[in-house]
């Protein structure tokens, strides 16, 4: 920890930010943004708007037909990939038993956990990625005009051109997973970088679809960085790049317009008598981020929402609480990176991320690996919902709202509030993993 910072040492840095100490020492820190603006202000200066978000749903809509005959679990929703809103009462008067508090308002989850295809919230920002190369790949060659039905993409046609081009991406898990199924179902070459992170599972999942893995024992900026290298000198390989992709981040924020729907039909009202809560699991950002920026664009200054981290890799914490992104990492102030929560053992938050939404997010909070393997029995137990370690991670907000002292002074009444929960993955988990971590939190519980 002797190396400097944009000039200053790291102690001197903890010095004019001690809840880096807090953060360096594993204790589990809550954190208000001083620097969220009112939304039309944040507005003023951001470079992404509404119209981005409706361009990216409009693109999710043309493809529509394409998941139908692809995917023929998607016929039941039109070929839409959307995840369920439910509420879960029992869990609310389960945590607040357990932690001797009132949370104010309701409990809801929706069930990213759930989505078609790849099971997390990967399915929106990376299946949407592939879909949008595949469809500028498919106009620039003259395969693809308006009003085409892009069923045509499932033909060995469009396949056998697809096949020419490859994709790559860097991913601790559900990144990869949704990447290489969607890229090889296209009929493109892919290769996803996996760290050391990444369960075993997931990688020979992806193999069983046709996806090269390599495999890392450093952690994921290494699989980020080796995935960046293998598309730059190859024009007909494209990266993915989850630390700072304005197409992923835009597929994320798609998310928004399809809850304010769900919450209007479930008569679930949104305005500033009534705010939303939103607790999203954070990794690198690029998820939670533009779900986030797609939740702002939507319900305004009426929507609050909070990122979650393990303890041992909350770089989102650590570089928005300090206003230096990506330029710190967690490695920098001697934290190890390892958490139970594999889909979040990010480092090093993205820039792009921490920058866009610093004038949007209202705080972020970290919480030890232990809570989310007890949340987890209890969820199954409750609500019979089996989430992995990763998508608990939200579950502790509504908690901290209720009782931490930071969050507590949150200058928002809750006594109407809609608390939700972002469950980021877990359907997927093969049954003898999903019950080594229900084992693991119901020992802890007892």
């Amino acid at each position: 920890m002797h190396q400097e910072i944009q000039g200053k040492s790291i102690a001197r840095w903890m010095e004019e930010y001690p809840i880096m100490k807090e953060i360096a020492h594993l204790k589990e820190t809550a954190w208000i943004n001083p620097g969220k603006m009112p939304f039309e202000k944040a507005m003023q200066n951001c470079p992404l708007t509404m119209a981005d978000v409706q361009d990216a749903s409009h693109r999710l809509d043309r493809f529509a037909d394409y998941f139908k005959v692809a995917f023929p679990e998607t016929q039941a929703t039109g070929g839409i990939l959307e995840s369920p809103l439910k509420a879960i009462p029992h869990m609310k008067a389960c945590l607040e038993e357990d932690f001797g508090c009132a949370i104010p308002g309701d409990l809801f989850i929706k069930l990213d956990s759930h989505l078609p295809i790849s099971g997390s919230i990967k399915a929106r920002g990376g299946i949407y990625e592939v879909l949008y190369v595949a469809e500028k790949i498919a106009l620039e060659l003259g395969l693809l005009k308006a009003g085409d039905s892009y069923e045509v993409f499932h033909s060995q046609k469009f396949r056998d051109a697809l096949s020419r081009y490859s994709i790559a991406v860097g991913s601790t898990g559900n990144l990869g997973l949704s990447i290489g199924i969607m890229s090889a179902k296209l009929g493109f070459r892919v290769t996803v970088h996996m760290s050391a992170d990444a369960r075993q599972w997931k990688k020979d999942m992806l193999r069983s679809k046709g996806v090269t893995v390599v495999e890392y024992e450093s952690d994921y900026s290494i699989a980020v960085a080796q995935g960046r290298a293998q598309a730059q000198n190859d024009p007909y390989c494209h990266f993915v790049d989850d630390e700072n992709s304005q197409t992923l981040f835009m597929g994320y924020a798609v998310a928004a317009l399809r809850l304010r729907r769900q919450l209007e039909d479930a008569g679930i009202r949104v305005d500033d008598r009534h705010p939303l809560f939103v607790y999203l699991p954070c990794g690198v950002g690029g998820g939670p981020g533009g779900v986030a920026f797609g939740l702002k664009q939507v319900f305004g200054d009426s929507v609050h929402c909070f990122f979650a981290e393990p303890t041992h890799s909350c770089c989102m914490l650590l570089g928005m609480a300090t206003g230096l992104n990506s330029a710190i990492s967690v490695q920098d102030i001697g934290i190890d990176n390892r958490t139970v929560a594999d889909g979040l053992a990010v480092g090093r938050a993205s820039g792009f991320v921490g920058g866009l939404m610093a004038p949007f997010m209202s705080g972020c909070y970290s919480l030890e690996d232990g809570r989310m393997y007890r949340m987890l029995a209890q969820l199954a137990d409750t609500e019979g919902l089996k989430l992995e370690p990763s998508a608990l991670a939200g579950m502790y907000g509504p908690v901290l709202m209720a009782n931490d002292p930071v969050l507590c002074a949150y200058p928002i009444p809750r006594e109407n509030a809609v608390h939700l929960v972002w469950a980021t993955g877990g359907s997927m988990v093969p049954p003898e993993e999903m019950r080594a971590y229900y084992a693991a939190g119901k020992n802890l519980l007892d």
